[in-house]
């Protein structure tokens, strides 16, 4: 699982970063998901070593333009250029009919599946390796957080030891590496925990954007390896975030300290923060740091590696 921010802006864009839009990459599966999608998204996939061909889903948190304006124009690209087979959607009330009027009158026609999915609270989509869940959030208009789970899987099965068992290969095999207990024909009882390794735990990311502090943000964010929050005003201007149901940075910290999450990512900042200004970006970060001091700052282009729980302490995830 990789996390490349492609706009970190709340609002409007600047000079250096575009509005709302986070990529998840899934290199096991060539896929690619989206969570958001402001106006200039795909030049920012195009500025990135993204590869558009691999959008398959695309998660809207709410209704607001710095949320959804890039949507249109980046689904209408990847029918003419992208080679995409499908794209499913998933979003609040509204989504679905703000698509259909942009077909309508800019007369485009989708050269592939797409559907939208309204969602609810709870599991909106599961496979075989995720559970993808939706929550609530407080914003002024509807608003979603979303939470992607991996599965857990079992540990790595011990071919060699399998052998010196005289455990016949074929199916046996395949049911032992799942965990499950087989007898062989020799009346032996074999349980597949005894030949994997310890079970690998599967890596947990959470998106709250747009909100204040909420409870529904900290249940999404439960035990998250990281958690990707909104930090749109600082601390001093906690009064705005109250009157626009934003947070503050102090607010995201208090969510991921609540959430017992591994890694806070803030995302989503004020233009009014920028170099020169009475309060700085670089104020906001020691603001959440003393509260919660395993916290980054994103820019467009970051990206971030989202590490199993064996790899947390061992290695660094964050690339410029």
């Amino acid at each position: 699982m990789q996390i490349t921010f492609l706009g970190t802006s709340s609002g409007v864009p600047t000079r250096s970063r575009n509005v709302s839009s986070v990529a998840l990459r899934l290199p096991q599966r060539a896929e690619l998901w989206l969570f958001d999608c402001g106006e200039g998204t795909q030049h920012q996939i195009l500025r990135s070593d993204l590869k558009i061909s691999q959008l398959s889903r695309i998660f809207i948190t709410h209704m607001h333009g710095d949320h959804i304006f890039g949507l249109m124009g980046l689904l209408a690209s990847c029918g003419l250029a992208g080679n995409v087979k499908r794209v499913d959607i998933y979003g609040p009330s509204g989504l679905n009919e703000y698509l259909q009027a942009a077909l309508r009158y800019s007369h485009t026609h989708f050269s592939y599946p797409v559907k939208v999915h309204t969602v609810h609270p709870g599991v909106i989509y599961e496979d075989d390796e995720f559970i993808v869940s939706c929550g609530l959030l407080h914003h002024r208009i509807t608003a979603f957080g979303y939470r992607v789970a991996e599965k857990d899987r079992p540990g790595r099965f011990d071919v060699e030891k399998a052998k010196e068992l005289q455990i016949p290969s074929g199916p046996i095999y395949g049911k032992l590496k799942r965990g499950e207990t087989v007898t062989l024909a020799d009346g032996r009882v074999i349980h597949g925990d005894q030949l994997c390794g310890n079970t690998e735990i599967g890596r947990k990311m959470a998106y709250c954007t747009d909100t204040i502090y909420c409870d529904g943000a900290v249940q999404l964010a439960q035990d998250a390896d990281v958690l990707i929050h909104e930090a749109t005003f600082a601390h001093q201007d906690a009064d705005m975030a109250f009157q626009r149901l934003h947070s503050t940075s102090t607010m995201a910290a208090q969510t991921a300290y609540a959430a017992g999450v591994n890694r806070l990512l803030m995302t989503h900042f004020s233009p009014r923060y920028a170099p020169g200004n009475d309060i700085e970006l670089k104020d906001l970060l020691r603001e959440a740091r003393a509260i919660f001091p395993k916290t980054e700052m994103a820019h467009d282009f970051m990206i971030y590696d989202v590490p199993r729980r064996r790899e947390i302490d061992s290695k660094s995830t964050i690339h410029n």
